[in-house]
């Protein structure tokens, strides 16, 4: 084997790894938001985390992205750590399916059906397919599957390219040679770890594994003591993603670890203990590359079903390991694990979550600050202005890890739901803002000892019903992005403005007439002003929804299009709009 052959060798290992990746970042832009949603509606039970680690894993075809993601999750307060340790556990099972699909590559029939089932026969066909969707369509779905092909075809035009660079090895004493150091157990498990930890890729340092078993100086003493210190390897990217997270990421991290560790030792003993009883007539002989997939599956799966009822034993011992602190009161679960950048549209959905509770703690603090005009409460006056503090929070927060997302591989619909929130936070966070007004508006009637009149009161009841229900609209309407809220909100936020104006039409005659002092009408008018703002940020929200459909966030045009008349939305509109002045009478 020349300088060249190696030369061949490196650049098959360069489209094996680039191919390997480019296929599985689009699977996860096609399947990161529906994983994101199945990892989150875990249960405690543990063989469905295991089936869904299994399965997840079997999609993007990487068991470290699945692991980051679960540090995590965990991370983020969203799942357990028995939930973790469970789903990490169908991870190791999960990302076997590569090694079979790898393992294709030693097929060797003169059947042509056979010979199809062989990569150089189909990966060709499936680059065409990939490279006419990539190029020649516009739809981002269809350019994701195109780089999904266009991946798996490099993926298996490296694979081929390595096995044919190697096949000379056989040839080579010296190569048969090195390869018996490694049939010491310990030197193995230490090359299958620093390979992995290398790449970062148990799937890639098994596939560089099957390759390598073209040249025939692999043996089964050799290969299994280096598969199973791949599994342990592969834990590096999961370690490497759990530092500066908290105690609990790190506990899932290291259950990872302790989890390969241990299967690694019990599968060791077990195998060469029974080798040193039995003596296998196989140890010496080499293997192929499917020989490689079948060892890869039976190490996870043995080691899954033997150390799943120990489940509850494994999270003791990493708690045991990394104690419990004590945290201080005020301490929270970080909002937002930039680790989930690695996997967009798992960090997306968090974000979307994020967003929605800034909504939620928005309408929590308009209801608050109503009662407080009746009644003022010190405890709820405080509720206010902590979710004020927490709004502002999660705004610059979630602007600065958006930011960061959109820069990461996206496909379309995540690009949209990205500027969707970029659009929405400014509006969640002026209504924090507005309500925090009426809380000092409250305050300031209770401090004066003042009481608007009764007719005031019932007036601003009719406006403070109708702010909570667009508000509780527009809340929907972001939440669900269905259109059937969305377009309610406007006309009902005309609603308000009339009836604002109206308002304050009545109360200027009530002052004038002595029947509210001049102080009190300031204040009123405040209440109004507020509340008629928080409408204006509820049609903000309603309208990024109904733009978010046409790709495109022109407000401004979509507001003068929806009111001209003659037009079948105006119709509409206006229909709603009666609707809503009926709804909301002032007495």
């Amino acid at each position: 084997m020349d300088i060249f052959s190696w030369f061949t060798w490196f650049g098959g290992l360069a489209f094996f790894l680039y191919g390997m990746n480019i296929m599985s970042e689009g699977l996860e832009r096609q399947s990161g938001n529906s994983l994101s949603a199945l990892l989150e509606k875990m249960t405690s039970n543990p063989i469905k985390g295991v089936l869904l680690g299994a399965a997840v894993t079997a999609v993007i075809q990487s068991s470290s992205a699945t692991t980051v993601m679960v540090v995590g999750f965990v991370n983020s307060g969203i799942m357990k750590l028995r939930q973790a340790l469970s789903i990490i556990m169908g991870a190791n099972i999960g990302t076997t399916i590569t090694a079979w699909f790898l393992s294709l590559i030693s097929i060797d029939s003169g059947n042509i059906w056979v010979k199809l089932l062989k990569p150089s026969s189909f990966s060709p066909i499936i680059a065409v397919v990939g490279i006419f969707l990539f190029m020649f369509t516009k739809s981002q779905r269809k350019r994701d599957i195109g780089a999904i092909c266009l991946g798996f075809a490099l993926l298996m035009f490296g694979m081929d390219t390595m096995s044919d660079a190697v096949a000379p090895l056989s040839d080579m004493p010296e190569f048969a040679n090195l390869l018996l150091m490694f049939q010491n157990p310990l030197l193995g498990l230490l090359m299958g770890m620093v390979m992995t930890a290398v790449i970062q890729s148990s799937s890639a340092s098994v596939g560089i594994l099957q390759a390598l078993t073209i040249s025939g100086a692999v043996t089964y003493g050799a290969a299994i003591p280096i598969i199973l210190g791949q599994n342990i390897g592969t834990c590096v990217t999961a370690m490497l993603s759990s530092i500066g997270t908290n105690k609990n990421a790190r506990r899932a991290a290291l259950g990872h670890l302790f989890f390969n560790i241990i299967g690694a030792a019990i599968f060791m003993v077990a195998f060469y203990g029974a080798h040193a009883i039995i003596r296998f007539d196989f140890f010496d002989q080499p293997l192929e590359a499917f020989h490689v997939a079948i060892i890869h599956s039976i190490f996870n799966v043995t080691c899954t079903l033997v150390l799943l009822p120990f489940l509850g034993a494994l999270e003791k011992l990493v708690c045991t390991i990394l104690k419990d602190e004590p945290q201080a009161a005020d301490a929270e679960i970080e909002l937002l694990d930039e680790r989930l950048l690695e996997a967009p549209g798992v960090g997306l959905a968090q974000a979307e979550k994020r967003a929605v509770e800034m909504g939620a703690m928005g309408r929590e603090s308009l209801q608050l600050s109503f009662d407080l005009m009746s009644k003022y409460d010190k405890h709820k006056a405080e509720t206010i202005e902590t979710n004020e503090d927490r709004i502002d929070t999660y705004e610059d927060r979630l602007g600065t890890y958006l930011v960061k997302l959109s820069g990461r591989s996206l496909s379309a619909t995540d690009s949209r739901h990205v500027s969707k929130i970029l659009h929405t936070i400014s509006d969640f966070e002026r209504i924090g803002d507005h309500t925090c007004n009426l809380l000092n508006s409250a305050r300031e009637l209770h401090e004066k000892k003042l009481s608007f009149s009764e007719p005031a009161i019932a007036d601003l009841q009719v406006l403070q019903r109708a702010v909570e229900d667009i508000m509780e609209l527009s809340l929907k309407a972001f939440e669900t992005e269905d259109i059937r809220y969305a377009v309610q909100v406007e006309p009902m936020e005309e609603v308000i403005d009339v009836l604002c104006d109206d308002m304050k039409n009545r109360h200027i005659d009530r002052m004038q007439r002595g029947l509210c002092s001049l102080e009190k009408g300031f204040i009123y008018l405040d209440v109004l002003t507020n509340l008629e703002r928080i409408s204006d940020h509820c049609s903000n929200l309603a309208v990024c929804i109904i733009e978010l459909q046409h790709d495109r966030f022109e407000t401004h045009e979509y507001m003068n299009k929806l009111k001209s008349s003659g037009s079948a939305g105006s119709a509409q509109y206006m229909a709603m709009y009666e609707e809503f002045l009926r709804k909301y009478p002032l007495s």
